[in-house]
């Protein structure tokens, strides 16, 4: 048992001798902090032996409640705005100095951990939980080190997360008494007010998000990523309902990771050692991995019982449906350890294009690759009112607006070098409607997609012919094996042919319009890729 000093002013996480009776638990394996979460009555058991937990008031994270500190490194470097908010440095040691002394006597989790597979680019971690279960999920979530590294294991950065902590808007500079305050000088990350786990997780994406691309000349991405026998890896991008984590969860290939990779000159790291899944309406049959994943050391965040029992009731929303799972990425039976693969060969960028517009299969050049990847687009389908459903565009930079320091060109700019380099293939998939509008047309058939895919990953797309988008410019194969011609090409699919020529000008123009926030800082190179109408 160790003392922390949290009253050192020049490290908020010295170790020193412990003469007090206060309790600080280093690097607890997941059976204790099991242990430790149930007696304390922070979750419950369930029939598969997971850790049910609640995160309380929030049950996603709080984007207008995220600042970063506003410094000599971080004042010419952030994309100031709406999503990264300035935070005054002063303020922010004042409010270090609270979270000191409320800490001073609770007892604590601790935890040493890495962010990146990649040990030339890792991030060493130190964690500071009040509560058991976020330290078991940062146990999952976070990379394990052997204990022949925690040994002489020194930190560079630090997450100190205490839930029952509140700010004094008033006084400490926040908007909100909850906060996630991340300070790249000091190396330091604040998160208070908030027991929603993923708060810790995507606090360190951003602060890769900095780090890797403006010190390395490393991409950062919001992407999952697998690798075939042959070493080929592969990534994909995409918003929540393009099928991501469907379509990169191939039996055929290894998993490398879910959510967050880095690409260097040597291939392509994941920055995690777990996966954070949505489970709402989740079965068996539509996602056996995560489903069997669901075990002890697993946690399920905002979920129920059903009746009776102690089995979660995944259709169950009265929390949320921001339901979620943290398991390690070794709960998947397919995934590589290390997380780690060769320079990826083929990127696919999914949208759910819900206006029937977009190709279900078309090859980008660097130009367009580096637009659509500002662009970030999707379509989701809003809800009933009146009888009418309408789908809604969407549009999110780099696929990850909300954890961008930098701003979107800087990516964009390293993601086309990197694809020019490797002569890396990008495709433009569309797994949204065909044949029509949401509620006219049809949705792209799953078996279709995956064809697509795997003829891309295969090298059968090479050889074949292809046709110009008319108003995208996208280059569309002609033929795809296992997959009809006539759907190839989305006009064709459309019974009103002016019709589908009117909506694809709404939708070039939809795009134009939200490229103008990013116009003036884009290379002509960039602006080359935009629609051609």
């Amino acid at each position: 048992m160790q003392e922390l000093d949290l009253a050192n002013q020049t490290s908020p996480l010295a170790f020193l001798q412990s003469t007090t009776e206060r309790k600080v638990h280093s690097n607890l394996p997941p059976a204790e902090l099991v242990e430790f979460a149930l007696v304390r009555k922070e979750g419950n058991l369930t029939s598969t032996g997971a850790l049910m937990a609640d995160t309380g008031k929030f049950t996603g994270r709080s984007p207008k409640d995220r600042y970063i500190v506003l410094d000599d490194k971080t004042k010419d470097t952030i994309w100031w705005g709406d999503i990264n908010i300035p935070f005054d440095s002063v303020k922010f040691n004042l409010l270090l100095g609270k979270m000191k002394a409320f800490l001073a006597d609770k007892e604590l989790f601790v935890r040493d951990a890495y962010a990146g597979a990649d040990e030339n680019h890792r991030l060493k971690l130190k964690v500071v939980n009040t509560k058991a279960w976020h330290n078991l999920f940062c146990y999952n979530m976070f990379l394990r080190p052997s204990e022949s590294e925690l040994k002489d294991f020194e930190h560079d950065f630090t997450i100190i997360c205490a839930p029952e902590f509140e700010a004094d808007p008033e006084t400490d500079g926040t908007k909100n008494p909850n906060f996630a305050i991340i300070n790249l000088t000091e190396r330091i990350i604040l998160i208070g007010g908030t027991g929603y786990a993923g708060e810790m997780k995507k606090g360190i994406f951003s602060v890769l998000n900095f780090i890797l691309p403006h010190d390395k000349n490393i991409l950062s991405m919001h992407c999952s990523a697998n690798v075939g026998s042959k070493g080929d890896t592969a990534i994909f991008f995409g918003l929540s309902g393009t099928g991501k984590t469907t379509l990169s969860a191939d039996p055929n290939r290894n998993l490398i990771g879910d959510d967050e990779h880095g690409w260097t000159e040597n291939g392509v790291f994941n920055f995690e050692g777990g996966c954070y899944a949505k489970v709402i309406d989740l079965t068996r049959e539509k996602e056996p991995e995560i489903w069997d994943a669901i075990r002890f050391g697993s946690i399920v965040e905002n979920t129920r019982f059903k009746a009776n029992s102690r089995e979660v009731d995944f259709a169950n929303k009265s929390v949320t449906e921001n339901t979620r799972t943290a398991y390690p990425i070794n709960y998947i039976p397919n995934a590589l350890e290390p997380s780690k693969a060769g320079v990826p060969k083929n990127i696919f960028f999914l949208t759910a294009d819900a206006f029937g517009v977009i190709p279900p299969i078309s090859k980008l050049n660097k130009s367009q690759a580096m637009y659509h990847f500002i662009s970030g687009y999707t379509a989701k389908v809003a809800g009933t009112e009146m009888g009418v459903t309408e789908p809604k565009l969407t549009f999110s930079a780099c696929f990850g607006a909300a954890f961008l320091p930098l701003h979107p060109t800087e990516y964009a700019t390293l993601f086309g070098e990197k694809m020019e380099k490797y002569e890396t293939n990008v495709w433009l998939i569309n797994t949204g409607w065909t044949g029509g509008t949401y509620g006219v047309g049809s949705r792209m058939k799953l078996a279709y997609t995956r064809a697509m895919i795997t003829a891309a990953l295969e090298g059968k797309l090479e050889q074949v012919a292809y046709r110009k988008h008319q108003v995208f410019g996208f280059e569309i194969p002609q033929e795809c094996p296992n997959v009809p011609a006539e759907i190839l090409n989305p006009r064709n699919t459309w019974s009103d042919k002016e019709g589908y020529d009117k909506q694809a000008e709404i939708l070039a123009e939809a795009f134009r319009a939200n490229f103008e926030k990013f116009k003036n800082y884009a290379s002509a190179d960039i602006l080359e890729g935009a629609p051609l109408l």
